[in-house]
């Protein structure tokens, strides 16, 4: 378990090392630092057995919060209660000593987290085998790639047996075979009821490994709950950084959605899913062709303006999405007050799951008019039991020799 109870971290900030020196002379000692906070008053508990995501831009204090959950630092004000071992993968470098090779760094790290010696020696063939570094086991780190690096030092910080794993953006460097070995350890730490913190830029995964997630923004906790609509959160926030004002879900009436967001040139009307009958359904056969329609009013005159759909499935994680510029589609030019309605018609080539679907209207540059995150909800059904999102209509050919 991980407790964080108002925790807050401050740097003073000087114009030239000489301020330091400065400041604390009796005679002349007048304040000459500017206080950055890069933390305020950020409250959160991690239950045991739990994974927290983490997101946010660069600068909103992630890794800082990283660092104090990990003892790294101290915090200016507030505490932190963790109990169990810690087992941390923060920046790339922090650790390992250059100048040993990579068996001496697996010992190295793990007598600081309080093994054994003949406890490594029997975790140490899988650390090995995880990383797969081959024969550079036995060189510097200092010769090694950085994904080499990330491997080994993943492999190591999840084979320690911890109780509490720490991770700071270390996926985003290795190969798609590493990386997919990463997440299925991470589902097995799940399972083993290892809790874990992880800071990832990469949204997709915070809605497939998290049990809930943070935003980050400013030195602040902006948002925390359920990923898919933390995420959903940051995405919009992003969009409004890019353009203003934005569109309000408590403006005129439309369709419910989890996050909406946009400068308002648009607004969409409604958004249906029909049947292969053409009626509006909420389960639809795998295979079955689907239209998915939207209604949008605009409230400016636009030109070119593009709609677009999202699929995402019950994790949140992106499926499927296309709009009409990449089916090369251009809806011309309209005056305010008047509607256009987009049919998006495709077959539901989708496994038995539960979907949920994003519309949205934009300008040609891509930044949003209107856009609505899970604005229905939809089910695929399917009496074979086909594994994974999509069903590829796979055609199978065989023969006795």
């Amino acid at each position: 378990m991980v407790l964080v109870q108002k925790v807050s971290k401050l740097y003073p900030l000087y114009r030239r090392p000489s301020d330091r020196i400065l400041e604390l002379l009796p005679l002349v000692g007048r304040r000459r630092h500017t206080d950055f906070w890069a933390l305020r008053e950020v409250s959160f508990q991690v239950e045991r057995g739990e994974t927290l995501g983490i997101v946010g831009p660069n600068g909103s204090g992630k890794s800082t919060l990283l660092e104090i959950v990990s003892g790294i630092l101290q915090p200016t004000r507030g505490r932190v209660l963790a109990e169990g071992r810690i087992a941390a993968l923060l920046e790339l470098g922090a650790g390992f000593n250059p100048e040993f090779t990579g068996r001496e760094n697996v010992f190295l790290n793990g007598e600081i987290l309080g093994l054994g010696r003949r406890e490594i020696e029997a975790v140490f063939p899988r650390i090995a085998a995880f990383a797969g570094i081959g024969e550079f086991i036995d060189r510097p780190v200092k010769e090694y790639s950085s994904g080499m690096y990330v491997r080994l030092a993943f492999s190591t910080a999840i084979h320690v047996e911890p109780d509490i794993l720490i991770v700071d953006e270390a996926l985003a460097v290795g190969d798609a075979i590493f990386a997919n070995r990463c997440v299925q350890k991470f589902e097995e730490l799940k399972r083993r009821q290892v809790t874990v913190l992880f800071v990832s830029h990469d949204l997709g995964l915070v809605k497939r490994l998290s049990d809930r997630a943070l935003l980050m923004l400013g030195g602040r906790v902006e948002a925390q709950g359920a990923p898919k609509d933390v995420v959903n959160r940051y995405i919009g926030l992003v969009h409004e950084w890019q353009r203003a004002p934005v569109v309000g879900q408590d403006g005129a009436a439309g369709p419910e959605a989890s996050f909406r967001h946009g400068d308002g040139a648009s607004r969409i009307l409604s958004v249906e899913l029909l049947g292969q009958d053409g009626r509006p359904a909420r389960s639809v056969e795998s295979g079955a062709p689907v239209t998915v329609r939207v209604q949008a009013r605009f409230e400016s005159d636009v030109e070119r303006p593009i709609a677009g759909i999202l699929i995402r499935n019950r994790l949140g994680i992106d499926v499927f999405g296309t709009n009409t510029r990449i089916e090369g589609r251009d809806l011309g030019s309209f005056q305010r007050g008047e509607t256009v309605e987009i049919d998006f018609r495709f077959d539901c080539r989708l496994t038995r799951q539960e979907y949920t679907l994003t519309a949205a209207t934009q300008h040609w540059d891509g930044s949003s008019q209107d856009w609505l995150d899970d604005v229905l909800a939809f089910t695929v059904a399917d009496p074979r039991d086909i594994a994974g999102l999509t069903d590829l209509n796979a055609q199978v050919v065989w023969r006795r020799e």
